[in-house]
């Protein structure tokens, strides 16, 4: 299993945000949101990103996708989520 972040901020701003946090993931930079429209979170109503969490399968199809998310409590939604998935816990 891979995980990561994504952002339409600039290269540079992800890599200081990360850094403060000390993430163990990357942070993938969007800045021209092509990607993110692409993905729907970012629309001609809505030019800031919605928070949602995408669960892509191997084969790069969409398996689930949290509109919902509460950054606080989003680690157990993810780790919930994913056992509803069927995805083993890293061991």
């Amino acid at each position: 299993m891979a995980y990561f972040a994504a952002s339409c901020d600039k290269p540079d701003v992800n890599k200081k945000f990360a850094e403060s946090l000390g993430l163990d993931y990357p942070i993938l930079s969007d800045p021209t949101k092509e990607t993110a429209k692409k993905y729907g979170v970012v629309t001609a109503t809505r030019p800031v990103p919605y928070r949602w969490t995408f669960y892509i399968g191997k084969d790069g199809k969409i398996l689930h996708i949290e509109k919902k998310v509460n950054a606080r409590g989003h680690g157990k939604q993810v780790a919930e989520t994913l056992a509803k998935l069927g995805i083993p816990r890293k061991s």
